[in-house]
């Protein structure tokens, strides 16, 4: 099975970081996790609020356990509310439904990480999540 390594999981923190700074949005948490949820890259900007970390891993985390983007999340959450409190109790809120997390894809299409960002607004978060992945030579799902 393929997996995430700790050089594209640096490349996606750094790439995502650079194009915060380009965009002049809110300073950023990232977290990259591998295909099995756990931490393999970690980088929390100067200045990143308090529960930066818990949200940029919670959009990860949630991210590889339903198996679709954070985003997705989201827009399910309105349509099944009680069923993703339900999951929310059963993963002990480590689940977080907020833009910003996706699954990160080898050149095979296997999936072999997630990368959660907080810090912006969900959609600004999602775009730096984005431009890291396809700068470390990978793919994500919208």
């Amino acid at each position: 099975m393929a997996a995430i390594t700790l050089e594209q999981a640096d490349i996606i923190i750094e790439k995502s970081i650079e194009i915060r700074h380009q965009l002049g949005l809110a300073p950023l948490t990232v977290a990259v996790l591998d295909a099995g949820g756990h931490l393999v890259a970690f980088k929390r900007e100067d200045k990143s609020s308090l529960l930066r970390p818990q949200i940029a891993q919670g959009k990860a985390w949630g991210t590889l356990g339903m198996g679709i983007s954070s985003r997705k999340i989201v827009d399910r959450f309105g349509a099944n509310t009680p069923f993703f409190t339900s999951l929310s109790m059963l993963c002990e809120g480590q689940m977080l439904a907020s833009p910003g997390g996706l699954l990160i894809r080898d050149k095979d299409d296997q999936i072999i990480g997630a990368v959660g960002i907080s810090g912006d607004t969900g959609e600004n978060d999602e775009k730096c999540a984005i431009a890291g992945i396809e700068a470390a030579g990978l793919r994500y799902d919208p």
